[in-house]
């Protein structure tokens, strides 16, 4: 008999009944089955697979947004003649490793710089001065020259986040039969030099960086008990919030972001609906002779004013199904076929964050625990991070007669606090 391939075969005829035709699935099936996903429990360990901040929503980036990355100190002109030597460390990182086949890549400093290394504080603060502030001034027009939506309020932020550069091994895949063997290209010094280069210059680097920002939560306690005191910031707020991210169809540029408490008897309530933060500005520091990296960012956050029934509706109506669940990552999930209404809203992720606030009249610290959940990649990731809210240049950078000098000085004080105290602590990987 010749051979019939399994979709064309018939029923036997001598069976009791006949097979019946299967139903089509319904559409939202496949986002059902991802909030199957989440009842699985998450690692709690500090070594467990995806305690990483990297799964998170699709971040937004404003046209002509300037992102870039240089060593400190720099590296020399001619390449040598350096007073100590760099290598390229691997550092474990599980969701870059799954995703290229290799370790990421730190700069790290090999050898012991000798007496009056450009390392100083000055030299830092100077440098970053330098190279930030003319992009940053130049970013701030061009923000403020985009204006606002009638349903929105807009601000600029400027922050500060301490963390490590990584750099990608570029992927490699090599198929052989029916087997894909993933491995890295391994990044060199040369390439690092020459993606230092391309951001003086103001072009484009094609290197693939990653700023982690996870710490430890032991570093989190020694800087509330330490650091807090010693540059003198106050207590401000403790909280915790859920963060529902929802898509809109008709709003393909932007995700709604829905800040929500618990209520007495368990159900998420809507604090605030704002839009996904757009970049304008970043600038990644690897600070060699510190214990942590230096991300500077300036974007501009977007607060939902007014919502149009139909979007008010959805977001309640999403928000008021979903159910608290500690033990599914991002700590929230939703019934079969809640996740979306219809073809137009659909959750696209949720986090979990508790925070402690400090202050003082120029800047403002969190130190942020974080638990996030990818609804469309299915990944997620546990962080404790560190972020400076730079308050008093945020609003400086907002006047419409914007004076340089006053913010040239109020960010060569925030780089020096920052550089003295809050990049002394080391992540272990």
């Amino acid at each position: 008999m010749a051979y019939l391939p399994p979709h064309k075969r018939q029923p036997s005829t001598t069976a009791s009944t006949p097979i019946p035709a299967p139903n089509p699935p319904p559409p939202s099936l496949s986002s059902s089955l991802r909030s199957l996903s989440l009842s699985s429990p998450r690692g709690r360990g500090r070594g467990a697979v995806g305690r990483h901040p990297l799964a998170s929503t699709k971040i937004f980036r404003a046209a002509g947004c300037i992102s870039r990355w240089f060593p400190l100190p720099p590296f020399s002109p001619a390449g040598d003649g350096e007073e100590y030597t760099l290598r390229l460390e691997p550092f474990p990182c599980s969701p870059i490793e799954h995703r290229t086949g290799a370790k990421p890549l730190a700069l790290v400093v090999a050898s012991t710089p000798g007496q009056g290394s450009s390392g100083s504080t000055a030299a830092a603060v100077t440098s970053i001065a330098e190279q930030f502030l003319p992009d940053l001034l130049a970013a701030a027009e061009r923000a403020k020259a985009e204006g606002a939506p009638k349903d929105e309020l807009v601000k600029l932020s400027l922050v500060a986040r301490l963390g490590t550069v990584l750099f990608e091994c570029q992927p490699i895949r090599r198929f052989i039969v029916n087997y894909v063997f993933r491995g890295g290209s391994p990044v060199s010094l040369d390439e690092l030099r020459q993606a230092a280069k391309a951001g003086e210059d103001g072009s484009r680097s094609q290197l693939r960086k990653t700023f982690y920002t996870s710490l430890s939560s032991e570093c989190l306690d020694d800087m509330e008990r330490t650091m807090v005191k010693r540059i003198g910031l106050d207590f401000d707020s403790s909280k915790k919030h859920y963060h529902v991210k929802v898509s809109d169809k008709n709003r393909s540029d932007s995700t709604i972001s829905c800040k929500c408490t618990v209520e007495e008897d368990g159900s998420l309530a809507i604090h605030k609906v704002e839009l996904n933060q757009v970049r304008h500005l970043v600038e990644d520091i690897s600070c060699l002779f510190k214990g942590l990296d230096l991300r500077l960012m300036l974007s501009k956050k977007r607060i939902l004013k007014n919502l149009d029934s139909e979007v008010e509706n959805a977001v309640k109506s999403l928000v008021s199904t979903a159910i608290i669940d500690p033990n599914v990552k991002g700590g929230v999930r939703w019934p079969l076929g809640k996740e979306s209404i219809g073809e137009r809203f659909s959750i696209v992720g949720v986090w979990h964050t508790g925070y402690k606030a400090f202050r003082n009249e120029t800047m403002r610290l969190k130190l942020r625990h974080a638990d996030r959940f990818d609804h469309r990649t299915s990944t997620g990731g546990v962080s404790d991070e560190v972020t400076f809210k730079l308050t008093a240049i945020s609003c400086k950078l907002e006047e419409d007669d914007l004076a340089e000098s006053a913010v040239k000085e109020m960010l060569e004080s925030a780089v020096q606090m920052l550089w003295d105290n809050a990049l002394n602590y080391r992540v272990v990987p």
